[in-house]
């Protein structure tokens, strides 16, 4: 049992999200748009959020920052540090906070010279050292793959040189690095999928988050399977491509510390560890969520609509109150995907002993099947919790989901 405390030490995840994409993936179905003329109203109405949220959090410290998206590196260095500026101006913020950015490789390595380096007339001076002038210490690169076939495949904006140029780079600049790869893609085989682990290690990047390829409805990639112009997911194919990750990862000195999350110790991401333990966060622009106990809200999907709103000084957002069942359930599907699991003390102090009772009656089959195991947190603790075995990881959503409180 892995008894390293959760790396976060208080209240106050901040997501910002930036809805832009040079071009959309074919397998992407989060909330983005591909035409950038509403940008700056965009940042505008994000600053605005901000401003009208703060007293959601002032009893809180902003331990992180997370610009997602969409592609967070298509903004200039100059609005970054605007919408930065904005939360110090407005929020607690920790002495040394998390602030991680979204980037595509292609973004990194076309900024030879950054907007304000050209500016002020220097020369020398690249993104990098840009993005760490101005609080960024952390950088998540979607990189996907390294082979020009499943890149055109996806409808990546970037090519495979241009991802291993800008891993050459950023390594130069940024400690802190986590990159995405995605595995299960039609025509991947299991070598190059090792080939694809093993580029990532020579870089030394000490943090890896990597998925299946899902195929999402109403997305490019749905309509393509359903035409017969790509292959469907092979699952089992995935699946061993999901259990060869581990193998080389945990080898190498990685923690599988979430379910499509690995770290080297002190590298976990702080931000999303937050979400997962059911920590307080704000989910600042269009089709953000946020959570603060015990309600949910998220912002509506519309780049257009949002802006409106947020001028006329109208917050965009609808919530809904968790009930016990609820907190519950959700408390099972993360803790599950955690090397922390979930605690069956906290369960029966959290929630109560009829849900404690019910976790260990439908739970039962899974231990049984060596999915589940009931340990000690650690040698030192009294806690008992319930985690996936290394049998159990691929499927611990379905395996959450019969434990849940109807």
């Amino acid at each position: 049992m892995y008894d390293e405390k959760a790396p976060f030490g208080g209240w106050g995840a901040l997501y910002i999200h930036i809805p832009f994409c040079k071009q959309a993936c074919h397998y992407c179905d989060f909330h983005f748009s591909t035409s950038l003329n509403k940008k700056d109203a965009l940042v505008n109405a994000l600053a605005k959020e901000l401003v009208l949220r703060k007293d959601e959090f002032k009893n809180k410290t902003v331990e992180t920052i997370y610009f997602g998206g969409g592609t967070p590196s298509l903004l200039t260095i100059d609005k970054l540090r605007f919408l930065i500026d904005t939360v110090y101006k407005n929020y607690k913020v920790a002495e040394n906070p998390e602030i991680t950015l979204e980037a595509n490789p292609d973004d990194l390595i076309q900024s030879q010279m950054s907007p304000r380096a050209q500016s002020r007339g220097l020369t020398g001076n690249s993104i990098f050292e840009d993005y760490l002038e101005i609080g960024i210490n952390r950088l998540s690169i979607g990189i996907q793959s390294f082979f020009e076939a499943d890149l055109k495949l996806m409808n990546r904006a970037h090519n495979a040189e241009e991802a291993k140029k800008c891993l050459s780079e950023a390594t130069r600049h940024f400690d802190n690095i986590s990159i995405d790869l995605i595995y299960g893609i039609p025509g991947l085989t299991n070598e190059n999928w090792i080939k694809n682990i093993e580029t990532v290690l020579s870089f030394n990047i000490p943090h890896i988050s990597s998925y299946a390829l899902t195929v999402e409805p109403k997305t490019a990639l749905d309509a393509f399977i359903k035409k017969g112009v790509i292959k469907n997911v092979d699952d089992d194919l995935a699946q061993q491509q999901f259990h060869i990750l581990i193998e080389k990862l945990e080898a190498s000195g990685f923690v599988h510390y979430e379910l499509s999350n690995f770290g080297k110790p002190d590298y976990f991401s702080k931000n999303n560890s937050a979400y997962w333990q059911g920590k307080p966060y704000l989910g600042i622009g269009p089709s953000a969520h946020s959570f603060n106990g015990n309600e949910r809200g998220w912002n509506v999907r519309n780049n257009s609509k949002y802006i409106k709103s947020l001028e006329q000084h109208i917050l965009p957002i609808e919530t809904e109150t968790l009930s016990e069942s609820d907190k519950f359930n959700e408390y099972i599907m993360t803790g599950l995907r955690t090397v922390w699991g979930v605690s069956l003390e906290k369960v029966e102090q959290d929630f109560g002993k009829p849900f404690l009772e019910h976790l260990l009656k439908a739970s039962k089959k899974f231990v049984n099947l060596e999915l589940l195991t009931i340990s000690k947190l650690s040698e030192q603790s009294h806690q008992s919790v319930l985690t996936t075995t290394k049998k159990g990881k691929f499927l611990a959503d379905g395996i959450a989901s019969d434990l849940f409180m109807i």
